[in-house]
């Protein structure tokens, strides 16, 4: 009466056909380093489909946050990219 299960290694968990089929190993397309595989949404809701994304490039929603979110003006934001702060 002991639960157990196998340990799968990355690889063996990259190559399961089964976690693919059901979209727990998923791959995605990187602007700069290609397609990749990684791990899926674990939640599986009927009403509520999940699109599994590439992550952001590195500064890429700055502007977006730092003027749409936090309210900054654009001479603030310019001020703080020519000083080196973003």
């Amino acid at each position: 009466n002991i639960p157990c299960g196998p340990i799968l290694s990355t690889r063996e968990i990259i190559e399961d056909r089964s976690l693919a089929d059901n979209d727990m190993i998923v791959e995605v397309d990187h602007p700069e380093r290609g397609p990749f595989t990684t791990v899926g949404n674990p939640l599986k809701l009927s009403d509520s489909p999940v699109d599994i994304t590439t992550p952001p490039l590195l500064g890429q929603h700055t502007e977006e946050i730092l003027v749409g979110e936090l309210g900054l003006g654009h001479e603030e934001l310019s001020l703080l990219r020519s000083s080196g702060v973003i």
